[in-house]
């Protein structure tokens, strides 16, 4: 592996140092159901390429994803190398019983809490690559073109991915009060040209995992006050466990809806008397995965980078971010910690090892005891690079001090 030299001070030259990544050692890997191959795969590349084995446990949720895994990895990779061990709770409960050298999950909050605590048995390091309420700050566009555009991508980062079903989907719109009649209207529109008239019959629009998470978002609705602001869409097929894309104007912030992570297709939209006021909304709320801004305002996109912390911040898109790899993803507080994606996935499954070499052809005999002030001074003169005042003191023209 390739490590990073550098010189050091005149106090311990000639010598230099190094940082020599190591792999951590062995590695367990849980990934999440939404989707299943690529939170999978992508960091048990990097934990391969750092040098590492794995171990990985797919998502029971997504059975017919995590049976390809298990019969397709031990073809390809060395099966003494990379483990595939599918299995539900059970089986996730008994593996954060072992000793680790490294755990990097990928799924809820709560259910990080727990790998979190398993992981504290033996003190093991874990990335955390959770969710949250991610936010759309969406400003005023007066072009056509424009507002045509950011509301494509405003629906792709929510109904088209996985039906919201993503940790980074957008998980409510923030848009001034003037500008919300507006956003609405192009709302509408543009999804019913995206997912048709009827969109329980396109194929353009996912269907929810199971019938527990089904049920969780049809409670989100349920409560009356946030039934009432519905102004969008609604519809509901339990058998076939779809939900047509559906929008709300102003749900109460106390509701569930505006608590919880979505996690689904419903789309809050919140008003607020000015765009501006989106920043103090948003310190407001535990730290949120990805931050997207709709916006040409340059002032606005200083201040969301300088007034507010996230996982990322991506201006006029949405989850473009996950596709770069040369930048890391991960979370910030609530929404996860550690990162990955290219080289960072190297990076978060190594150890970067501090190497020193010291030559022993010379030293510098005024840094060992006993003490007195003739040495002191010599010693902070080397080490604040005073080579002038050294050389005083090491000809006695320079007083102790």
């Amino acid at each position: 592996m390739s490590s990073r030299k550098a010189k050091l001070p005149i106090a311990a030259f000639p010598s230099t140092a190094e940082v020599f990544p190591e792999p951590l050692g062995l590695v367990l890997i849980i990934s999440s159901w939404n989707f299943p191959f690529g939170l999978s795969l992508e960091p048990v590349i990097g934990a391969i390429a750092a040098g590492n084995s794995v171990v990985l446990k797919p998502s029971e949720l997504a059975p017919a994803s995590s049976s390809l895994l298990a019969k397709t990895i031990p073809t390809y990779l060395d099966k003494k190398a990379v483990k595939v061990i599918e299995g539900g709770a059970a089986i996730g409960e008994h593996l954060l019983r072992c000793k680790w050298d490294k755990i990097f999950f990928t799924g809820n909050a709560r259910v990080g809490r727990i790998v979190l605590t398993a992981a504290a048995n033996y003190l093991t390091p874990v990335t955390l690559e959770l969710g949250g309420k991610c936010p759309a700050i969406f400003d005023s566009f007066s072009s056509s073109w424009d507002k045509e555009m950011v509301i494509k991508r405003v629906l792709g980062g929510k109904f088209g991915a996985c039906a919201g079903q993503a940790c980074i989907a957008i998980d409510y719109i923030l848009v001034q009060e003037g500008f919300a009649p507006t956003l609405l209207e192009l709302l509408r529109s543009m999804t019913k040209k995206m997912f048709g008239e009827n969109p329980r019959e396109t194929k353009s629009m996912a269907r929810i995992i199971n019938k527990q998470h089904f049920l969780r978002l049809k409670n989100l609705l349920d409560d009356p006050s946030v039934q009432s602001s519905i102004v969008h869409g609604g519809g509901m097929d339990e058998d076939n466990l779809f939900i047509e894309p559906t929008i709300l104007m102003n749900p109460p912030l106390k509701a569930s809806i505006m608590t919880d992570e979505i996690f689904g297709p419903l789309l809050p939209i919140i008003t607020l008397k000015k765009i501006e006021d989106s920043i103090e909304f948003i310190n407001s709320r535990p730290k949120a995965l990805a931050i997207y801004v709709f916006t040409k305002n340059e002032t606005l996109k200083r201040r969301i980078i300088s007034e507010t912390s996230s996982g990322s911040v991506t201006f006029n898109d949405a989850i473009i971010q996950y596709a770069a790899d040369t930048i890391p993803f991960g979370g910030v507080g609530e929404s996860g910690f550690g990162r990955y994606h290219g080289k960072f996935s190297f990076d978060t499954f190594t150890h970067e090892k501090a190497i020193l070499r010291r030559s022993l052809l010379t030293e510098f005999w005024f840094r060992f005891p006993p003490w007195n002030d003739f040495k002191l001074a010599l010693t902070k003169s080397a080490y604040s690079f005073d080579y002038f005042g050294f050389l005083l003191v090491l000809l006695g023209l320079k007083k102790n001090s």
